[in-house]
């Protein structure tokens, strides 16, 4: 499902609403978003996320699909064990339905399983999440013969930790690219599996997928768009960008992650993409949350837009109820 800005308060109050009721059963909580190279056959994403239904000590908060990325985002939350074995049967479950030699999409990807990344919520330290993530990476890649590559901080090495480094080349280039002697997998096989690729698994701090439509179809736009606005390309510092096709929609889209947003709030991110649509003539038409948000990052936003003096999430009756 995915959200717009303005209901994108909706998920958050459900997400505060599981984090209240998974804190009295829950004394540790980890949090997996792992990402699939699925997004147009409504059964196959079914049968992943049925991986994480009806586990103890595992909730599914929310996915969501896309076909033009033709990719799934499933965000779940639970304690450290139980939640390994889920993941590892999603991954396995993925790599029997994805087959990426007939996979096409907007979004790149090298896996069936693209990315696995789990993030440290309650009660559990990045060191814990580094460790399940090796512990989910080993064992996926003994029983289900996939290559894994650890990324951002259970890397192995500094030109490892980026994703989007880690990912170049897509599943079409892997083969060649993992003859390289620096990109050996981490895990499993050194060739990629023939129809599921390979799987980025590591541990990060919690970001916010952010995207902002433009009114045209012209993809060079939105692509030059992005460049201004990512921080490779001189722009915000936590922000990953690029464009994105929405064929059925006959519009074009500019993709972010925001990687940290107390420090690139997702209002700044969507200003820089006004300002410079601005340049082209193109309006910007709507924006849209993937996944689960902070609640602080949306109050952020909202106080910035209504100019708001001295406002704080503690005026926020959900957040109220939650002390």
């Amino acid at each position: 499902m995915h959200l717009s800005f303005t209901n994108g308060r909706i998920l958050v109050k459900y997400h505060y609403f599981w984090s209240y009721i998974i804190g009295s059963f829950m004394n540790k909580i980890m949090e997996c978003v792992p990402n699939f190279s699925e997004g147009r056959d409504k059964a196959k994403v079914e049968k992943i996320a049925d991986a994480f239904r009806g586990k103890e000590g595992v909730k599914l908060l929310d996915y969501s699909s896309d076909a033009d990325h033709n990719r799934s985002v499933i965000t779940v939350v639970g304690e450290p064990e139980p939640l390994k074995e889920a993941v590892i049967d999603a991954i396995g479950r993925a790599v029997k339905l994805i087959d990426l030699t007939q996979h096409k999409g907007q979004h790149p990807r090298m896996g069936a399983v693209d990315v696995v990344p789990f993030i440290p919520i309650k009660n559990v330290t990045m060191e814990e999440a580094v460790a399940l993530s090796k512990e989910v990476a080993e064992t996926a890649a003994e029983k289900y013969h996939l290559p894994v590559f650890l990324y951002e901080k259970s890397a192995t090495a500094p030109h490892r930790e980026n994703l989007a480094s880690v990912r170049k080349g897509e599943f079409e280039g892997l083969t060649e690219k993992m003859k390289l002697p620096e990109w050996q997998s981490d895990y499993g096989p050194s060739l990629p599996h023939p129809t599921a690729g390979a799987v980025a698994v590591g541990a990060r701090m919690p970001l916010i997928a952010y995207n902002v439509n433009l009114g045209t179809d012209n993809r060079e736009i939105a692509d030059a768009i992005a460049r201004k606005v990512r921080h490779i390309g001189g722009g915000l510092r936590y922000c990953k960008a690029m464009g994105v096709t929405l064929r059925e929609r006959g519009i074009t889209q500019v993709s972010m992650n925001l990687t940290d947003y107390t420090r690139t709030a997702i209002y700044q991110a969507h200003e820089m993409v006004r300002m410079e649509a601005q340049r082209y003539g193109i309006p910007v038409v709507g924006g849209e949350v993937i996944g689960l948000v902070p609640m602080a990052a949306l109050v952020d936003s909202a106080a910035y837009y209504l100019g708001l003096e001295n406002f704080s999430i503690s005026q926020v009756l959900e957040a109220k109820l939650m002390e």
